[in-house]
């Protein structure tokens, strides 16, 4: 009998863990965002220089203290997908990291497969806002957008804690 006990107290604990993890993961640090001065949507001009501000319609943003890569945002565009193409920088190696379930604007897996077809566009908006990371928006041909922070494909990460 005192096993049945220790085992359902094991599942017991496991159960409450899991469900913790998932809610942390899910809600805990996530808090929905507004543009201001704070927070603009812009892009970096191909010739280089200062991110030049985008206009924007419908922002939906969320972001979270806990890690610089947790902002995501949803979002229209009314400049043309040519026109952006044709005078800000490109970013190579765009990656949109999942959202949580609950930010169902943002659908990085159909992101992804956009950028790779090459029917949306990623540009770099901020680069290092937060050291090693960038902001990326990816734009499609019918003026969605799509905003997040990623690591910068370009500098390596510290892998000297991973064996």
């Amino acid at each position: 009998m005192k096993g049945k006990v220790v085992a359902g107290g094991l599942l017991a604990v496991t159960v409450l863990a899991g469900a913790g993890l998932w809610y942390s993961l899910q809600y805990a640090y996530y808090r929905q965002v507004s543009l201001g001065p704070e927070l603009a949507m812009t892009l970096v001009p191909k010739a280089g220089g200062a991110a030049l501000p985008l206009t924007v319609g419908g922002f939906h943003g969320i972001d979270a203290n806990s890690s610089p890569i947790r902002f995501r945002a949803c979002f229209t565009v009314a400049t043309p997908l040519p026109e952006l193409a044709a005078h800000y920088a490109p970013y190579a190696g765009a990656e949109p990291l999942l959202a949580p379930h609950w930010f169902s604007c943002f659908n990085a897996k159909a992101i992804s497969l956009a950028l790779k077809s090459g029917e949306a566009k990623a540009f770099l908006a901020a680069k290092g806002v937060t050291p090693d990371v960038d902001r990326v928006i990816a734009v499609f041909p019918d003026g969605r957008g799509y905003a997040w922070q990623q690591f910068d494909p370009s500098h390596p990460q510290d892998t000297s804690m991973v064996e």
